[in-house]
């Protein structure tokens, strides 16, 4: 098995600990799950940890990534809210993307077309929200693609969470 990340998800009822694994070769990568397909969300490290040992994972704690999802949903649900850190709506973005085909969600996230693929290479290669971005902004059509892919990841992950196998 490859080496196991911690991955932190800070939210309004605060902070879970899961399990993020880098795909090898081809495949993609994923959050662990238990034998039910339910996500594996921890309170703490220490739990995280035994885990962990319990099943001859390598836990690498180094560089853990902490994604707020609390300022993911405020610039989703406030229309009004034009900037946000291009670096955190992909990390939501690749980090829904990640959950949803670990837990091979039903149904999945919407479907990308080029509107989203658009808007991905834009938040990919930089600041796709700034002021300053010019051409290389976000259209209106972009912009409602990706609120609306990133409500749909956090309707998962609501209900991932109220299913998971909370360690």
């Amino acid at each position: 098995m490859a080496d196991c990340y911690p991955y932190r998800i800070a939210t309004r009822k605060g902070v879970l600990t899961l399990i993020w694994r880098p795909g090898e070769g081809d495949a993609r990568d994923e959050l662990a799950v238990d034998g039910l397909g339910r996500l594996l969300a921890f309170h703490d490290l220490k739990t995280l940890q035994e885990y962990c040992d319990q099943k001859g994972w390598d836990l690498v704690r180094e560089g853990a990534a902490t994604l707020d999802l609390g300022v993911v949903r405020q610039w989703v649900e406030h229309l009004g809210l034009g900037s946000a850190q291009a670096g955190l709506l992909l990390d939501a973005w690749n980090f829904f993307d990640d959950l949803s085909h670990s837990l091979k969600a039903d149904p999945p996230l919407p479907s990308r077309g080029s509107i989203q693929d658009s808007a991905y290479e834009k938040i990919f290669g930089g600041e796709a929200l700034g002021p300053t971005t010019g051409e290389g902004a976000w259209t209106g059509e972009e912009t409602a693609a990706v609120r609306e892919l990133l409500r749909a990841g956090l309707a998962l992950w609501e209900e991932a969470v109220h299913g998971s196998g909370t360690g």
